[in-house]
């Protein structure tokens, strides 16, 4: 017997990571015994390879020596989601909604307010498969929305957001919530049009430019990027260690946000607080400076650009008549001219990279296409691509399959298997019938003849020129949506306007929601009819880690513990559902074996070993199944790669960018040709105040009522949505507040200043508050945030009083009260973070009495509502 084994039980591979696609991190060791998960820890490579067979890279730089370390860097959450898998909130088996009669009245009115009934598997499939062919025969396939995208557990046999489109693509297709690029919204709709870099608008190449920032670099500037956090859900504590050594080689690091964040409170460096959502000023007046004193490199921007000739004139005021300068910024964005003035003096001097972790809240704003290329201008005016100067890249390392998008060391072999994977269908080929994800309130809520219409498909990997095609629906002769299939609740509480989408889903239209999914959460709770679903640790699947930084691997997942209750994974729930359907014959004939294609678990598994093409001299399939485990070495020569863009600056058309010209397009010829007349896209980047859609501006008549803007960042304590039951987390001052009246409120962060004008202490529960409705949190008075606005974290899990608009929320979901616009007049990004608020201390004993069933349901401190509370007997 192993030693150990007899207290430690058996160890488990597990991937545990929440991108909800077949790419993941955050590989860990699950030490099971007596179908329970004892622990979970970190993987010691030493156990699956030798140093040998590893081949660790090593990066020295000024003396110094970076190296993968000895074991897998996993955090906190990945550690902790044991106490998620057994979570009180746990749907263990089917349920229905009490007042939803399929066969009678449906009481749409009280979607998010009825309670639900325990039914069978059965019964529940049975009423699934009735629903679609009824669906189908009297509206067509198309009046079926599928919600089948989102953030979740990333699983490849048993994926989510694909089980249940892959089952209606084959019973005649289905109307598609297409996902927009929502991690990317300002590079996706503003980056691609100034230098390309397909998909995302970031830098796609990074290669070796880590290596290089650390030899050649002067400072680093975390421009809204908390490495401290929003790494953590997808590839573990490694950008931290990345941020701390090049402290230790001797660069300074700038931290550029309306909040200290977690990479500011732990890293050395000087934080410069910058109102939400006015980047675009701060950049503008930095490009003013650089301008008026000649510190830019205007070579580089003759041979490597065009258009700079219209930014100059409108940065100099001769445009509109208003120098963007440090002082016109200030008054802007809140940084003072003196600042402005000195960073932009250090940055000429100094060889600066921008550091990012896909977006942040700057890139979910308004107008958020505007800093996205106002960053890259001023990169170009200071020669990016020039020894220690890049767009440095530090999460998912290795995204979409490429290789070169890792700034470190590359691996042999880059893992991926789409042989096995069932889930998310990004690419609508196949599926003319789609919604964009931010239009799907606009969407239900249709009068009859009228339709949606806008401008591209809006998927992360969609080309540039994808954004000009004109869309409109329903298509001809098409019906409205009918019927909802989801597997992912949670666009309330991470897209725009969460109370708008819950006014659209009690739309009489809306004849049936179904649901499948692990936790009673969010949107859930106003489905019709709901399956349970198994977790990640109660399935066997097959697994990859490349985006960890360290090691790339792919695995064999065994299952860690039977599935609880009667809950089955989404490939298994399709599958029952697809046994109810063959009933009906007809386009439903043999519906199983199609689905499945003849093939198990098992089966799928070796499918997805064989897609990943690995070198049977690294190993074979028998080894793998064998091994469970297959490491790819450090490559040999890697140190010999062309470092990022070095080429780019050398030589612009040796490596021209993905654009028209092959140029860095300050002015843009394919939005001057398709949306020259667009006023918040223009074909220059600009400081755009508001429009007729968004104004969010504390300039706007709006600010007289809501005087804050909104900080709304990716959660130091979840992954979006995820993670807020979790006993051990929610212990945290910084996760949670207790109330006066005992309940555990999401913070809110106010600047004494403004508490004390409000009479707001520690511990008080206030509401945030505009016209579109309110959500409460427990204050936190705290120097962390600049005066003038407002922070808490998005994602909280929602527990309604009032539902809709100008509803009333506890559990402090805010994504319910930001903008249902887009943000942009052409594009279909979010809107989430940086919008007007404001806020007050609130009688919660007096809300009590008011809603005193809203505020009697079954609760405990320690992990939050419990499904419990909504089941009749």
């Amino acid at each position: 017997m192993e030693a150990g084994k007899e207290t430690r039980g058996d160890t488990v591979f597990r991937g545990i990571a929440w991108s909800a696609f077949a790419c993941s991190a955050n590989t860990s060791c699950v030490d099971v015994k007596d179908d329970k998960i004892l622990r979970i820890r970190p993987l010691h490579y030493d156990d699956v390879a030798s140093v040998d067979e590893r081949k660790p890279w090593r990066i020295e730089a000024r003396g110094k020596v970076f190296e993968p370390g000895e074991k897998t860097m996993i955090p906190p959450l990945s550690i902790s989601y044991k106490k998620r898998i057994y979570s009180k909130n746990r749907i263990l088996h089917p349920m229905k909604r009490v007042d939803w009669d399929p066969k009678g009245e449906r009481n749409p009115q009280n979607r998010g307010k009825s309670k639900y009934v325990r039914i069978s598997w059965d019964e529940a499939t049975q009423i699934i498969a009735d629903e679609i062919k009824r669906v189908h025969d009297t509206y067509g396939p198309l009046a079926v929305l599928c919600q089948a995208d989102g953030h979740g557990e990333t699983k490849v046999v048993h994926a989510p957001h694909g089980a249940q489109a892959n089952l209606l693509d084959l019973c005649g297709g289905y109307t598609l919530q297409s996902r927009q690029p929502d991690s990317w919204e300002g590079w996706y709709w503003g980056g691609k049009h100034i230098w390309g870099n397909e998909p995302v608008g970031m830098q796609v190449n990074q290669r070796n430019l880590f290596k290089d920032v650390a030899e050649h670099g002067d400072a680093v500037l975390y421009w809204g990027c908390d490495l401290e956090t929003t790494p953590w859900g997808w590839g573990g504590e490694q950008p931290s260690r990345m941020a701390y050594f090049l402290e230790e080689v001797g660069l300074r690091s700038f931290f550029i946000s309306p909040d200290l964040n977690y990479t500011g409170a732990a890293h050395k460096g000087k934080w410069i607080p910058v109102l939400p959502n006015t980047d675009a000023a701060l950049q503008l007046a930095i490009a003013y400076v650089w301008l008026t004193e000649g510190t830019y490199y205007k070579d580089y921007i003759e041979s490597h650009t065009i258009g700079f000739d219209w930014f100059e004139r409108y940065v100099l005021g001769g445009e509109d008549g208003v120098p963007k300068t440090p002082k016109w910024a200030q008054s802007k964005c809140g940084v003072p001219s003196y600042t402005i003035k000195a960073f932009a003096r250090y940055w000429a001097k100094h060889a600066v990279s921008i550091a990012h972790a896909d977006g942040g809240g700057m890139i979910r704003s308004p107008f958020s296409a505007e800093p996205a290329r106002l960053e890259v201008v001023l990169m170009a005016m200071q020669g990016i691509g020039r020894p220690g100067v890049g767009q440095l890249h530090l999460i998912e390392f290795g995204q979409f399959g490429f290789d070169e998008w890792n700034p470190m060391p590359r691996s042999e072999k880059y893992f991926e298997v789409p042989g096995a994977y069932h889930g998310w269908m990004e690419l609508l080929d196949g599926h003319p019938s789609f919604i964009p994800k931010t239009m799907i309130p606009q969407a239900l809520m249709l009068e009859e003849g009228e339709k949606l219409k806008w401008h591209g498909h809006g998927v992360c990997t969609a080309p540039r020129l994808d954004q000009f095609i004109p869309f409109e629906w329903p298509l001809e002769g098409e019906s409205y949506i009918h019927m909802i299939i989801s597997d992912s609740p949670s666009w309330m509480t991470c897209w725009n306007c969460g109370n708008a989408m819950q006014d659209a889903l009690r739309n009489p239209r809306i004849e049936t929601y179904i649901m499948q999914h692990p936790w009673f959460e969010n949107d859930a709770t106003f489905a019709d009819l709901i399956l349970p679903v198994s977790t990640m640790f109660e399935q066997k699947d097959i697994a990859v880690d490349n985006w960890s930084g360290q090691f790339n691997m792919m695995y064999i997942q065994d299952e860690c513990i039977k599935p609880l209750g009667e809950s089955k994974s989404d490939w298994e729930c399709a599958i029952e559902v697809a046994r109810k359907l063959e009933q009906f014959g007809g386009v439903y004939e043999n519906l199983v074996e199609r689905y499945t294609q003849g093939k198990d678990v098992d089966a799928w598994i070796k499918a997805g070993f064989e897609s990943a093409k690995v070198d049977p001299n690294m190993m074979t399939y028998d080894e793998f199944a064998e091994k469970k485990m297959c490491l790819a070495p450090t490559a040999e020569g890697w140190e010999n790669d062309p470092v990022a863009l070095t080429a780019w600056y050398e030589d612009w058309s040796k490596q021209p960018m993905q654009t028209p010209t092959g140029k860095i397009e300050i002015y843009s010829t394919g939005l001057a040709e398709h949306f020259p007349d667009d006023k918040t896209r223009p074909v220059v980047p600009h400081w755009i105040e508001e429009s007729e859609d968004l104004k969010e501006r504390l300039s706007c008549e709006r600010a007289k009522d809501y005087p804050f803007l909104m900080i709304t960042n990716h959660p130091r304590w979840r992954v979006h949505s995820e993670h807020d039951d979790v006993t051990w987390l929610r212990e945290i001052g910084t996760c949670k507040v207790k109330g006066p009246d005992g309940y555990m409120y999401e913070p809110v962060w106010l600047n004494p200043v403004d508490a004390g004008k409000l009479g707001i202490e520690n511990g008080d529960v206030v509401s945030v508050f505009n016209e579109r409705g309110s959500v409460l949190g427990g204050a936190t008075v705290t120097e962390r945030t600049m005066p003038g606005t407002v922070y808490q974290d998005h994602g909280a899990r929602i527990d309604a009083i009032v539902r809709g608009k100008g509803g009333l929320d506890r559990g402090g979901a805010n994504n319910l009260i930001c903008p249902l616009a887009t943000a942009s007049e052409n594009t279909l990004s979010e809107a989430t973070n940086g919008f007007l608020v404001n806020v007050k201390k609130v009688d919660i004993d007096a809300l009590a009495e008011k809603y005193p069933e809203e505020f009697g349901r079954e609760y405990e401190a320690a992990d939050g509502l419990r499904v419990s509370s909504w089941l009749v007997d």
